[in-house]
């Protein structure tokens, strides 16, 4: 760029016209100074807010307080940006801001970036929450059958994007499943020690007789094996927990164990009990918990403890959802041994 210079003297020699020098760091598309620091044209996440905002707002006093920047700070963050990228992003008229045909270009090619980044952020929320996610459990038909779903109601109620992976097997298969981590928690009743499990007692209460309400045993107060020795009795299997905690209560006695039935489950027991196959001896939960069955229920002597454990992998950690639905169980179980007492 060059000045004319005048001269009414045509004596008088005229200097050669010397171009015009810009200061460094000056760019002619923009009126402001390239920041110190800022090499080539590449903006990050907070430039597009920023300029986002800026856009919506049309003036720096109403962006800053949306950001919760002060004035100044965005004021000087768009002539950076000008300066950053080469060209300018607005016109400024009467105080204020009115987007170049370049920044309503950025405006609106951003959005899908940032719908993401909204996204991203109500997902992190969830998790944060807990209310999304996923969980595997698996449990014996004891807990699968009455604590396990009581539970799962009240985790659940409060998160609807939250996936439950639940199905109810025998103890081995249980075991096995968290061991190889198929399964993040498992429920069981009976757990002895097992190296690769950490285990915790959440509920324990002593076994129970159930019966017909018509059956001459429910009028007794409490149910010994000597008064199961002639009556039609369902039992549970030998080499389960269950069997083997009652045929060693039958031996503490000194009386013999005699079946009419023998089943794997608890709950197998309270069906046919219900159908007046028999006198049946179980644990507290499953006659009592699914509120379906028409049973009498005393208790029996000589006391027999059952404790209901979860089991998890000591190879892995739990995660935040398995933490907040244990939480959960712990409640229910609680409020179980309230209403037992």
């Amino acid at each position: 760029m060059f000045f004319p210079i005048l001269n009414d003297d045509p004596h008088r020699a005229v200097p050669v016209a010397q171009p015009l020098r810009l200061p460094e760091r000056h760019n002619l598309l923009s009126k402001y100074p390239r920041p110190d620091g800022i090499h080539g044209g590449n903006m990050n996440l907070r430039q597009i807010e920023l300029l986002r905002a800026v856009v919506r707002c049309e003036t720096t006093v109403r962006a800053a307080h949306e950001l919760g920047l002060s004035q100044p700070a965005v004021s000087n963050a768009i002539k950076q940006l000008e300066g950053q990228l080469g060209f300018p992003l607005f016109e400024r008229i009467n105080n204020r801001l009115f987007p170049t045909t370049e920044a309503r270009t950025l405006y609106r090619d951003s959005d899908p970036l940032f719908l993401i980044h909204a996204a991203l952020e109500a997902k992190v929320q969830e998790f944060k929450e807990n209310r999304s996610g996923n969980i595997r459990l698996i449990a014996t038909p004891p807990l699968g059958y009455s604590v396990i779903p009581a539970a799962l109601r009240r985790f659940l109620a409060t998160r609807p994007k939250m996936r439950v992976f639940f199905d109810i097997r025998r103890f081995e298969t249980v075991i096995d499943s968290v061991d190889s981590g198929v399964a993040e928690l498992g429920f069981v009743v009976g757990l002895g020690d097992h190296p690769d499990l950490d285990s915790e007692v959440f509920f324990s209460d002593r076994m129970v007789c159930v019966m017909r309400p018509e059956h001459p045993l429910a009028s007794k107060n409490k149910i010994v094996p000597s008064d199961l020795r002639d009556v039609p009795f369902i039992a549970p299997e030998r080499g389960t927990k269950m069997g083997t905690l009652l045929r060693q209560a039958f031996a503490t006695a000194n009386e013999p164990f005699d079946f009419t039935v023998e089943v794997r489950y608890c709950h197998t027991a309270c069906v046919l009990a219900e159908s007046a196959v028999g006198v049946a001896v179980v644990d507290p939960l499953s006659p009592v918990f699914s509120g379906r069955f028409n049973l009498a229920i005393r208790p029996f002597e000589p006391a027999t403890q059952v404790s209901a454990s979860v089991v998890r992998s000591r190879k892995r950690p739990l995660s935040r959802s398995a933490q907040a639905f244990l939480r959960d169980v712990r409640k229910v179980a609680g409020e179980i041994n309230e209403k037992l007492v």
